[in-house]
């Protein structure tokens, strides 16, 4: 089962390779994000914690493209301004 350090240590190696190829922004889905981490779709995933460290790692700029009615799921997708 991941823990919410893999998915930061995740995000952050996706907004660096994004930064690296020059991009003024990258979009993050939590499903996605996830899925690489490990453990998803399963019955022990961590959804919120994955979203909760997506949400934590906003900065002037950035934005949530979409929420779920929850807030917590799957489709969670936040665009990151770059670089940081």
């Amino acid at each position: 089962m991941p823990k919410s350090e893999e998915f930061r240590i995740e995000l952050e190696r996706q907004i660096a390779r994004a930064e690296a190829r020059g991009l003024a922004f990258i979009e993050v889905i939590s499903g996605e994000l996830h899925r690489n981490v490990g453990g998803y779709p399963g019955p022990d995933h961590r959804m919120p914690a994955c979203c909760s460290v997506m949400r934590t790692a906003m900065r002037g700029g950035d934005q949530i493209v979409h929420a779920p009615p929850s807030g917590q799921g799957a489709t969670l997708r936040i665009r990151y301004q770059l670089p940081r």
